[in-house]
């Protein structure tokens, strides 16, 4: 279990000594959206959530005191840190969320031998099969996971067409690479948070029977 490179307890650094650039932060009306725990977040006013919505909305304003600054130009140290992690630790299998679902599908590329599968919930971006080369992960099983609400949502809607191609590839490459949507497997309501979603455990219990039938979990 890690956190990428300026978040949570990796917290932050100084700049421009360390850091590059200045920090930016992420209000609550943009996380309660592009989070899709809602539609409408007014400021100072009234706040809509999705009907059924999973994520405990209670909690959302301690939620955020949780947050960190974040920095728009340290993927390179991220990635370095992950290549690092993953030849200490693995062979394993690799979990990902949000951000570091490139991270992750970077890492394997970087050491394919050492990665025994992928999962990678509600990625926001993969890499470029003109660019990488995703034979290499052909014996690497992934699995991509998202929630609910992706299609009222132009964020996700732009971020989508990478990660099909990805996956298009890798498949057509000979690669294994599963979907879950869960909207269609009948879990509704789910943000971008789905580990702080109120059935967090069933959707892991779906994704902990996936890792058995490929023979990785007894």
């Amino acid at each position: 279990m890690s956190d990428a490179v300026e978040r949570g307890r990796a917290s932050w650094a100084r700049y421009p000594e360390i850091y590059k650039s200045e920090p930016f932060f992420r209000t609550k009306k943009e996380a309660w959206e592009l989070f899709r725990i809602g539609p409408t977040y007014e400021v100072g006013g009234q706040r809509v959530a999705y009907e059924s919505a999973q994520f405990p909305v209670e909690a959302f304003d301690q939620f955020m005191k949780q947050g960190v600054p974040r920095w728009a130009t340290n993927d390179a140290a991220t990635q370095k840190a992950y290549d690092a992690y993953v030849q200490k630790v693995c062979p394993c299998v690799v979990v990902v969320h949000s951000q570091g679902g490139n991270f992750g599908f970077n890492a394997a590329l970087n050491a394919p031998d050492k990665i025994k599968a992928l999962v990678a919930i509600e990625p926001s971006g993969a890499p470029d099969p003109a660019k990488v080369d995703v034979a290499k992960l052909k014996g690497v099983p992934h699995l991509i996971v998202w929630g609910d609400n992706i299609s009222k949502s132009a964020f996700w809607q732009r971020l989508m067409p990478p990660i099909s191609r990805y996956r298009e590839a890798l498949t057509a490459a000979g690669g294994k690479a599963d979907v879950f949507e869960l909207p269609t497997m009948g879990l509704l309501g789910n943000s971008h948070m789905l580990m702080m979603d109120r059935n967090s455990d069933q959707i892991a219990g779906l994704i902990n029977d996936w890792l058995v039938k490929q023979g990785l979990v007894n």
